[in-house]
């Protein structure tokens, strides 16, 4: 009990700096409201944080699929842009813009469908999106041309965003702080994993089959991804699971307005979806997520525009077929793998011991320390990838600077979503929701520029200019680490 309240003690330490109180909100812990409050109390079965591990770790697993396969959507057909584009005679450039749509969508998607699920709850959310999501993907596999085709790729995106949305507040209702890290880390392989092994098995399609089967195939997948949400995925959000404890005593004692919540709110529920609409913009707009999440759109962009480009690299550079060309992002796949096998974990541990020394008060930005192995990792391995490609080394040479390039990506995107879950814990979802629009935006737009500036600068500029953006914010996670408690205070936000 005691070790309980500790950890929900240190909860509210952590998000006290960034979450000022709702004046709107209804005041559930008055001391004057006479009803009785319903809460979760020490090992109630219930509680999301009190389930067995193997029930946790069936809902990880569901949203983690989800999370995978609509990233893995957003690339999967890259290897067959030059046959979509012949099929429905156009160009490949327009055939680009499917990934546009689509992964702006991705970070357009969870501004709405994370508010949603504070709202309503985690779990229908994933279901209703999900379900539209897997059946879309049929009008895409009979598209007749490329607007039909670009429009169902950008519905697509939107709805497949939800498990990118809701799975770090999902994560978030489940675990304490204290065992977050690791298991966020292998959730998070999904959206890094997805974009990656997208190409490879696209390829094999594409190489074997058309690319049309490359929709049919994740109709499949993703329709027995849904069923089994159906039939395993719980609901994790303690306000929505307390308020249907209190409806169930007052339907059993016959009464009503006899309990209350804690910190309940009574608004309307017009205002309430407003202000949960609202939320995640708002959250963007706080100088530490505004500039951890630039640094996030700056590895997305950096990846799409490496990722869309591997084929004309791999074939023209190389003379590699399509299936060939899927089989080298396994480099940054296997890097992807390494980070959170080996290090990831240490992302805990460092929290834990910075924690005990600042007195047990723990803070979000102890979460920080390990991202500067990112920050160090990034730029040098897009400085070798883009050299080694531009002197036409060994395709090895270059492939094997993507998966230092993988472990960098890890690093970043882990620490700063558990930066945000720790710091806007109830409101993880919108808080990881502003991350992901501005991320997603970058990532959609920049690798339709990406090409021309290859063409005007060569591999070696060109994939340099990545590599000297990300040495300029390579001093972020430092810099935060030091600072970042003032900059808290002094941006506080009312949610």
């Amino acid at each position: 009990m005691a070790r309980e309240n500790d950890e929900r003690q240190q909860s509210n330490d952590e998000q006290q700096p960034l979450l000022g109180s709702h004046s709107d909100a209804g005041e559930g812990g008055d001391s004057r409201d006479t009803r009785a409050l319903i809460s979760f109390t020490d090992e109630d079965k219930e509680n999301p944080r009190q389930w067995t591990r193997v029930h946790k770790m069936t809902n990880v697993f569901i949203i983690a699929l989800m999370s995978i396969l609509s990233p893995l959507a957003s690339s999967m057909f890259t290897p067959g842009i030059e046959q979509i584009a012949e099929s429905l005679e156009t160009n490949t450039q327009t055939v680009i813009g499917c990934t546009t749509g689509f992964v702006i969508m991705l970070g357009v998607g969870p501004l709405i469908l994370a508010p949603l699920s504070e709202t309503f709850g985690r779990r229908i959310v994933y279901l209703v999106c999900f379900t539209i999501f897997t059946l879309l993907q049929i009008p895409s596999a009979l598209a007749p041309n490329i607007a039909t085709l670009i429009a169902m790729r950008t519905l697509s995106g939107l709805f497949g965003s939800v498990g990118i949305a809701n799975g770090g507040g999902t994560i978030s209702d489940m675990f304490p702080p204290k065992q977050r890290a690791g298991i966020f880390g292998w959730y998070l392989l999904g959206p890094l994993l997805g974009p990656t092994l997208g190409p490879l098995f696209g390829g094999i399609i594409v190489q074997r089959l058309d690319w049309r089967w490359i929709f049919w195939v994740l109709t499949i997948v993703c329709a027995a991804n849904t069923i089994a949400g159906y039939i395993f995925l719980k609901e994790t959000f303690a306000p929505v699971l307390l308020q249907r404890r209190k409806q169930r005593l007052e339907n059993e004692e016959n009464t009503w307005n006899k309990y209350r919540l804690e910190n309940e709110d009574d608004r309307p529920f017009w205002r309430k979806l407003a202000s949960s609409l609202a939320r995640p913009p708002r959250i963007l707009f706080q100088p530490i997520v505004l500039t951890m999440s630039t640094y996030q759109a700056l590895i997305f962009g950096t990846t799409y525009s490496i990722y869309t480009n591997m084929q004309p690299i791999y074939q023209g550079e190389y003379g590699f077929n399509t299936e060939q060309v899927g089989l080298l992002y396994l480099g940054p796949g296997l890097g992807f793998l390494a980070a959170v096998w080996f290090l990831v974990p240490r992302i805990d541990t460092v929290y834990n011991r910075l924690t005990e020394k600042n007195g047990g008060k723990a803070r979000p930005e102890f979460r920080l320390p390990l991202a500067n192995i990112g920050a160090i990792l990034i730029p040098i391995s897009l400085f070798w990838f883009a050299w080694t490609v531009e002197y036409h080394m060994h395709w090895i040479a270059s492939i094997s600077a993507t998966f230092f390039y993988g472990l960098g990506q890890v690093m970043i995107l882990n620490t700063t979503q558990n930066y945000y879950i720790d710091s806007f814990e109830k409101y993880a979802a919108s808080a990881i929701a502003a991350g992901a629009l501005f991320r997603s935006l970058i990532g959609g737009v920049v690798p339709l520029l990406a090409p021309a500036m290859f063409d005007k600068l060569g591999y070696g500029w060109g994939v340099s200019v990545f590599g000297f953006l990300s040495v300029a914010i390579a001093p972020a996670p430092i810099v935060l680490y030091y600072y970042g408690q003032r900059i808290r205070e002094a941006f506080t936000i009312e949610l």
